[in-house]
C-alpha cells in the first residue's frame, strides 16, 4: 500500500479535493468569455480576502514575483527605502531592494525577535526622506508575526508607501489592508490560500499606483500599468498566457474559504497554532516561536542541545510520511517547524507532534512520551477564541 503522505509545512500547504479537481479539468483558452468569467470571480474573491477595495492584480509567479513586482513598480534607483528584516525573508526584501539599486537603509532584528512599531518609527526618523518601508508580516523561517498594524500607524505621518509580505499570512491570520492603510500586499497561491506554487497576487492603493507611474525602474511582464489595463477590460484577461489550471483551482480555493467565512478560517488556524503549542510544551520541548495567538501560521520548536534537527525531520518524513521543515540561515539544526495553515486539521497536527515525540525519544532526548497529542486535542477544544 503506498504510504500516507502529510505536508506540515508552511507552504506549500495540502489542497482540498475540490481544488484537485479543478486541475484536472480539459484546458480552455484564457481569452474565451468562460475563462473571464473565472478570472473576475477570482479577482474579486480575492479583494474580499484581503478586505481591500482597491484592484488586486494576479500573475502567473511564486510569491516572490509579487515581492520584485512592488520594488520594480514602486522605486527608482537611487530612492531611499527601509526594510524591516528579522528572518529570511525580511532578508528576501532586502535583496530585491539592492537589485533594483536603491539606497536601502536596514532595520535588521535577531532572528526570532518581533520588530516593533517604535523601531521602525525611530529608523524612520533618523533616515530621512523614506519612499517606501518593507516589511513582513509572517515571517515563516522564524514563527514570528508582526504586528503589522501597529508599524503602519508608525510609518504613515512619515508619509512613506507601506509594503507588505502577506504570502503567508493572507487567509490564515486577520490582515485589513484597507483599514490598516496599507499600500501594497503581496501573496502567492501556496500558503493558506490553498492551492499549488505559481500565482501571486498583489493589492495596491491609489498612492502606491501613483508612485508606479514615476519609477523608472524596467519592468515588462511585472508591470502594474500593464497588468491593470487588461485586468479593466469589462471582461477581465491577463496580459500574457497565465496558469489556466491554477487560476481555477484558486477560484475553488478561494470558494471554499469564503464558504467557511473568513472569521472562522482565522479563528481555527488560532485553535490549530494553540494546539501545536500545547503539544510542544506538553512533551517538555522550548518555543522558538512566540507563545501567542498571533503566531498561528507556523511553530518552530527549539531541539534540545545534543539533537541536530536534519537527522530529525529525515527520519520523520522517512518513516512516517510526514514533511516538517528546519530553519534557514543562523538557525539550521537548531529548529523544526510545523506549518498548520491552509487545509490542514487538528489531527494532521497531532500526528506531526506524535512522529516528533517518538523520533526525538528514540535520539535520547529528553522528552514526555505519550503527552503531545493529547494537550494539542485539549487545546484545540479549548473555549472560543477571539482572533
Amino acid at each position: 500500500m503506498p504510504a500516507k503522505r502529510y505536508l506540515m509545512t508552511p507552504g506549500p500547504t495540502p489542497i482540498p479535493p475540490a481544488v484537485a479537481a479543478a486541475l484536472a479539468l480539459p484546458i480552455v483558452h484564457h481569452r474565451t468569455p468562460e475563462f473571464r468569467a473565472v478570472l473576475a470571480r477570482v479577482l474579486e474573491n480575492l479583494a474580499a480576502v484581503y478586505r481591500t477595495e482597491r484592484d488586486v492584480l494576479l500573475f502567473t509567479a511564486s510569491g516572490t514575483g509579487a515581492m520584485e513586482s512592488a520594488v520594480a513598480n514602486l522605486c527608482s534607483p537611487g530612492d531611499r527605502v527601509l526594510v524591516v528584516s528579522a528572518g529570511a525573508f525580511g532578508e528576501r526584501w532586502a535583496g530585491l531592494v539592492e537589485a533594483y539599486g536603491c539606497d536601502a537603509v536596514h532595520l535588521r532584528y535577531e532572528w526570532g525577535e518581533t520588530p516593533s512599531g517604535e523601531d521602525v518609527a525611530s529608523a524612520l526618523g533618523e533616515a530621512g526622506g523614506v519612499h517606501a518601508v518593507f516589511l513582513t508580516h509572517s515571517e515563516t523561517s522564524t514563527g514570528v508575526v508582526s504586528d503589522v498594524q501597529e508599524i503602519a500607524e508608525r510609518v504613515a505621518p512619515s508619509g512613506a508607501l507601506t509594503v507588505v509580505d502577506a504570502i503567508s499570512s493572507l487567509g490564515a491570520i486577520p490582515l485589513e489592508t484597507d483599514a490598516w492603510g496599507l499600500d501594497v500586499v503581496v501573496s502567492g497561491s501556496q500558503k493558506a490560500l490553498m492551492c499549488p506554487p505559481g500565482l501571486a497576487a498583489a493589492s495596491v492603493s491609489a498612492r502606491a499606483l501613483e508612485a508606479s507611474r514615476a519609477s523608472r525602474s524596467p519592468r515588462f511582464y511585472l508591470d502594474w500599468a500593464r497588468t491593470l489595463k487588461a485586468q479593466g477590460e469589462e471582461q477581465p484577461v491577463t496580459p500574457f498566457t497565465p496558469a489556466i489550471p491554477l487560476v481555477r483551482a484558486l477560484d475553488a480555493a478561494l470558494e471554499l474559504l469564503l464558504e467557511e467565512g473568513l472569521e472562522a478560517t482565522i479563528e481555527r488556524h488560532v485553535r490549530l497554532g494553540r494546539a501545536c503549542r500545547a503539544g510542544v510544551k506538553a512533551m517538555g520541548l522550548e518555543l522558538f516561536s512566540p507563545d501567542e495567538d498571533r503566531s498561528a501560521v507556523v511553530t518552530a520548536i527549539r531541539m534540545p542541545p545534543e539533537v541536530d534537527a536534519g537527522p530529525v525531520i529525515r527520519a520523520i518524513s522517512g518513516r512516517h510520511g510526514i514533511t516538517l521543515e528546519g530553519g534557514r540561515g543562523p538557525l539550521v539544526g537548531k529548529i523544526v517547524r510545523i506549518g498548520h495553515i491552509g487545509y490542514v486539521d487538528v489531527f494532521e497536527v497531532a500526528a506531526a507532534l506524535t512522529a516528533l515525540e517518538q523520533v526525538l525519544a528514540e535520539a535520547g532526548a529528553d522528552v514526555e512520551r505519550g503527552a503531545a497529542a493529547t494537550a494539542a486535542l485539549d487545546a484545540y477544544g479549548g473555549e472560543a477564541v477571539r482572533a
